[in-house]
């Protein structure tokens, strides 16, 4: 975090012919004794930076008058604006701090850096409720990250989960890190389409432009993705009523899986669960039978009810 701080100070100070703490505090929403810290950090790392004191005093670079971005490399500006992007780490002031330094950048850069600071997304929820796996990041990660950036089309060598290899042309449109898992979204012949990176067997980039809709926001795709998926793994609906009092433990246990309706005459609150089958589902909700009432499907209900039998049997 400190580092992306650094680097916003020190592009700030590029930008503008001087800055004091005060700005700095205001600028990245942090304390104006942690900004003289990270003046302090600038200089300490070799940045020619020095305070002026008294009344209209602050921090330049040495040299005065404001410098332009122009020595940076393209690569440079695209890494830059990476961290300006969605699935940053950096605070929102920062990365906001970041995105108003685009202006600054050479024209040939800008494209390219803006693409950067689009073409990555985190979803932190993992697929099911399984443990997180820690793997490094897959062979082609790179190559497909600046495909998107560049705007170029990549012929995919691609193996399904059946082991079936195939090779198509696509447009990368974007990558998305889920749980330990990385996936590349991209338009093809048939269709937007979503492919594990680790699954990807080659990737060769082309000269030839990606067609890129104009109103595509990668964030919210991946969303509508994600949701498809997650009906597909659970496919299964039933209603219940819940007591006000079970709603925390009920959140807790489904997560995304709840659907939370209106309140009955007597102060339940309606629910729709979602799960892979009846049977996986009755033993979810069965160490919740003091709070929630299911109301269909009767199968179900028919599987709590034989859940409860055994344990009396066993426990009684």
């Amino acid at each position: 975090m400190r580092a992306d701080r650094l680097m916003a100070l020190l592009l700030l100070l590029q930008q503008r012919e001087q800055l004091t703490a005060a700005d700095v505090a205001r600028e990245l929403e942090v304390s104006e004794r942690t900004a003289r810290r990270d003046f302090d950090a600038l200089a300490m790392a070799g940045v020619p930076v020095y305070s002026i004191q008294g009344r209209g005093g602050g921090w330049r670079l040495v040299g005065g008058a404001r410098t332009d971005l122009s020595g940076l490399t393209a690569s440079e500006a695209r890494a830059l604006f990476l961290v300006a992007g969605p699935a940053s780490a950096a605070t929102p002031a920062v990365k906001a701090a970041l995105r108003k330094l685009v202006r600054a950048l050479p024209e040939p850069f800008r494209v390219q850096a803006e693409a950067a600071a689009a073409s990555f997304v985190t979803d932190p929820q993992r697929w099911g409720s399984g443990p997180v796996e820690r793997r490094p990041p897959p062979r082609f990660l790179d190559v497909l990250q600046d495909a998107v950036i560049r705007g170029v089309q990549v012929r995919l060598g691609y193996v399904d989960g059946n082991g079936a290899e195939t090779e198509r042309t696509t447009h990368p449109l974007g990558i998305v890190a889920k749980g330990s898992s990385w996936y590349l979204v991209g338009n093809t012949d048939a269709g937007r389409r979503t492919f594990r990176i680790d699954r990807v067997s080659s990737a060769d980039p082309t000269d030839d432009p990606v067609l890129r809709p104009d109103d595509f926001d990668l964030a919210e795709s991946w969303r509508e993705i994600a949701d498809e998926v997650e009906r597909r793994r659970t496919p299964l609906e039933i209603q219940a009523t819940c007591a006000p009092d079970g709603m925390a433990r009920l959140r807790m246990v489904l997560g995304d899986r709840l659907e939370v309706g209106g309140s009955t005459t007597d102060g339940l609150i309606e629910v729709v669960i979602r799960g892979y089958n009846e049977y996986a589902l009755a033993g979810e909700l069965a160490g919740m039978v003091e709070w929630i009432e299911i109301t269909g499907p009767a199968g179900v209900r028919d599987h709590l009810a034989r859940i409860g039998t055994a344990l009396v049997e066993r426990y009684g």
